[in-house]
């Protein structure tokens, strides 16, 4: 799983940037009809399910890690699906729905983290992105009748850290892929 992640650590990048992307445009116009934000949130879900897919796809050679990948990329896409099919959705439905799919993946990336933890350096980033997704979740469970207002903020906020990490961890990913070309490279 490890080479996996390494040699594509530019899908995970991409994810933190969609998450980065998502939450700027959250916090920079909360007063968006729930509709429009709805459809966002549909669109950022779908392509950071189809991203966390696409890693789980290419790592299939290692079955016992890579069907968690799958499963997140399916579940991110059927969260997407769902706001993208119901857009009349309340304000509640909506932040429950994102809670339902922060603590699911969250719990998630933790799993993958922990069995990543002998393979790489910095798993605790995963970690600790899976524990913010479970805390956001658990939150957003929590008080959903705060507001839609107060919801898209703390979503927005949320998105820029989680997106954040995630850049942080594929630059990781980056580094330990230059460390595997030149172990390839010197064993030729």
């Amino acid at each position: 799983m490890l080479q996996i992640l390494a040699i594509n650590w530019w899908v995970v990048g991409l994810r933190g940037l969609f998450a980065i992307l998502f939450g700027v445009a959250a916090i920079l116009w909360p007063a968006l009809t729930l509709g429009v934000l709805i459809t966002l949130f549909g669109v950022y879900a779908i392509l950071d399910g189809i991203f966390t897919i696409v890693v789980g796809v290419w790592g299939r050679k290692d079955r016992s890690n890579s069907w968690l990948i799958v499963l997140e990329g399916l579940i991110r896409i059927g969260a997407g699906l769902v706001a993208i099919i119901w857009p009349g959705l309340t304000s509640i439905t909506l932040v429950i729905l994102i809670a339902i799919w922060a603590l699911v993946t969250g719990v998630l990336e933790i799993i993958i983290a922990i069995r990543l933890r002998k393979e790489i350096e910095g798993e605790w980033m995963l970690v600790l992105s899976g524990i913010i997704s479970v805390l956001m979740g658990v939150v957003l469970f929590s008080r959903p009748q705060a507001g839609a207002l107060a919801g898209i903020l703390l979503i927005g906020f949320y998105a820029i850290l989680f997106g954040i990490l995630l850049i942080i961890f594929a630059f990781q990913m980056q580094k330990r892929k230059r460390t595997l070309d030149q172990l390839l490279e010197q064993n030729s």
